[in-house]
Order: C-alpha cells, then structure tokens, then sequence
C-alpha cells in the first residue's frame, strides 16, 4: 500500500464523525448513522484505491450504502480490503455520551477476515501483554498473565467489558480476582484499542460483542503491536450456514491476529464523533468544526494522532472533489 493512502483514509473517518455528530444526543441512532455512511462513501470515491468492502453495513440487500462487497475508490491505486463502522456506538451518538468513534480499516486485497455479522467472544491487550494470554484458558489465569507481563498486581488492572447481561457471570469471575472492571456501555473497538494507550488506564479487553468490530479491533492492533484472539459464537443454524458461505469451515477454531488480518501491512483511521479517552469528539463553533483522528500503519509502526478545524461554510459536504 501507498504510503500517502493513511492520510487520505483520516479524511473519510473526518468526514463520517462530523456528519454523525450532528446528530449527538439527539435520540436518533439511525439518522446519525445514515448521515456518516453518505458522507463516507462521499470520499471514499475520492481515495486513490481499488477497495473492496469486506466488513461493511450488511448484505447488499439489507445495506444500501457501503455493504459488503461493494467497491470503494477512484479506481486507481492498490487493492485493499476495507472494513467499516460509519459510527462505532450508535447509542453512544444518540445518547450523548463517550468514546463514539468513526473507523475503518483496509489491509492487502485478500488479507482480512470475512466475518459475518454475529457476536464474536474477544480477549484484546496491548504490546507489553502480547504472547501470554489465551482465549482458551480460565480468566483468572489471563489476569494474572497479564498483571506478570506488565509489572502489576492483578489487583492494579483495569478490564474493560461491555455492559451486558450476558457478561454476568464474567463479571463477577473478574471481580472475584480483585481486579477492577470498566464497564462500557457499547464501542468494543475504542476498548480494545485502549489496551494499548497507557493512558487511557485499560489492561485488556474480554467478552463478547460483533465479528465485525472484532476484525477493526485487530486491525487496530496490528498496527499498534497488540494482540486480540477472538471465537466465532453463531447463535442458529442459519448463522453457522453464512460462517461457511463466508469461507469460515470451522467456527469453533480460536482466530488469531494473522486470522483476523494477515499480511504485514494494514492501516486504521478514527476519527472521535464523541469525547473519549483517547479522542476529543466533534466540536462545533460558527462555521468552524474540530475534530481529532487517529491513524495508525502497521508495516512502519506509525501512530499519528491529527487535529483538524473545518470550515464547514467552504466545505459544507465534508468533501471538496479534485
């Protein structure tokens, strides 16, 4: 991939977050939704690529806009994979509250898991806890494989879960153990990516959330130096049935990152719609809009975070074609 495809791909997640943010606490989730799909696709018909969604908004019958085969691109430049999230925390938007994001990923054509649309069981860390967890083994024994690695007392880490009722029985395992728990509400991708930021105060990642947002999380990942394992949970037959027509023989294999997103390259962009630990959201004044992104290339160790301020009086569509 082009060096310059990074920055170009920040304008896409750019202009999907300042589209969605407009629609913040608004109670409307699929209008800001809607709204950031249009303006990504918008640009993406300006990127110099040849992509091809693999991880999109759904079937071409069920997702009229950025479904899963469609091209994405000028038509010019490499072929690449591209998985999506117009809005990562739909909720999040509609509520007013942290850590919504717009992201996308793309990696070399034919490098990036198809993964359908059903839950997918995840365990995520950062770089300094690659190599010594295992999806398969008992919580207690990842803590404190985790705590180990990063010089910590279980009872120092923070692990993030989404807030489920399904993560009952999860939660008060990890809690048994003295470690402390964030819960969040939605967007897995910000927690798994947090993993890997000091910063934000997150040791790892566990439970279970969307396959698609399992593969973004672990193109995140790669480009951080972090690690994510995740298991395929199809909750009917039917689902299993679209495991297979995806080309996923066995769901009930542990995936692991080259699984997930292989090659030696891949780049992430996100772009905050909402404030987070790690990303200021969208902030409007006049005319003028800031945003703050992330872009991240795996093949050079590259993490760049970018502070935009749009005049959206110039550029009221978020794009201004060459």
């Amino acid at each position: 991939m082009e060096r310059s495809l990074s920055m170009e791909l920040v304008r896409v997640t750019e202009a999907a977050a300042l589209s969605a943010a407009r629609w913040m606490g608004r109670g409307e989730k699929e209008e800001a939704d809607a709204a950031a799909t249009s303006a990504m696709r918008d640009v993406f018909d300006t990127i110099p690529m040849k992509g091809t969604v693999v991880i999109g908004e759904g079937e071409r019958d069920e997702a009229p806009m950025l479904y899963i085969d469609e091209t994405l691109g000028n038509g010019f430049g490499p072929r690449v994979d591209v998985a999506v999230d117009p809005v990562e925390g739909t909720d999040i938007v509609a509520k007013g509250t942290w850590n919504a994001l717009a992201v996308l990923g793309v990696a070399d054509d034919g490098h990036m898991l198809h993964a359908p649309d059903i839950y997918m069981d995840k365990i995520a860390v950062g770089p300094e806890a690659v190599g010594v967890i295992d999806m398969e083994a008992p919580v207690v024994d990842n803590l404190n494989a985790v705590a180990k690695a990063k010089g910590k007392e279980v009872e120092d880490l923070v692990v993030s879960i989404l807030d489920r009722d399904r993560h009952a029985e999860l939660i008060s395992e990890v809690r048994s153990t003295g470690a402390r728990i964030k819960l969040i509400p939605a967007g897995d991708v910000a927690g798994a990516m947090n993993t890997a930021f000091d910063e934000t105060g997150v040791d790892m990642l566990i439970g279970s959330g969307g396959a698609p947002e399992g593969v973004l999380a672990a193109v995140a990942l790669k480009c951080l130096g972090g690690e994510l394992q995740g298991r395929l949970l199809p909750q009917t037959e039917e689902q299993e049935e679209r495991c297979g027509r995806m080309g996923i023989d066995d769901i009930h294999r542990v995936l692991r990152m080259d699984d997930l997103v292989g090659g030696d390259d891949a780049i992430f962009a996100a772009t905050g719609v909402t404030d987070g630990e790690l990303l200021k959201g969208v902030h409007f004044k006049g005319g003028r809009a800031t945003t703050e992104s992330l872009v991240m290339r795996a093949k050079s160790g590259t993490v760049r975070f970018v502070d935009g301020t749009h005049n959206v009086s110039k550029k009221p569509d978020f794009v201004i074609k060459p």
